[in-house]
């Protein structure tokens, strides 16, 4: 009868220490998920950032390129023309 006894603390002994630390892996996981999703937001915007310089630089450079073109065309038709 003590040997059961015995048996069935240990057993709670040990399934009481199972959930407790279940509680702190939950909380951790919850504070990893908390923290992946501000990582996420965060490489999100400087991405977003990144991509709006991106785009302002490629749309400065054809600008300037296009402008060029029409230079070096309005040189090209106007020795052209006078000859």
């Amino acid at each position: 009868m003590q040997r059961k006894l015995y048996l069935l603390s240990s057993l709670l002994i040990g399934s009481l220490a199972l959930t407790a630390g279940q509680t702190d892996t939950n909380k951790s996981a919850g504070q990893d998920l908390k923290d992946a999703g501000q990582n996420t937001t965060s490489a999100v915007k400087k991405g977003a950032k990144k991509t709006g310089h991106g785009i302002k630089k490629g749309t400065n450079k054809a600008a300037s390129e296009t402008e060029k073109g029409a230079d070096k065309l309005k040189d090209k038709t106007s020795t052209t023309s006078t000859q």
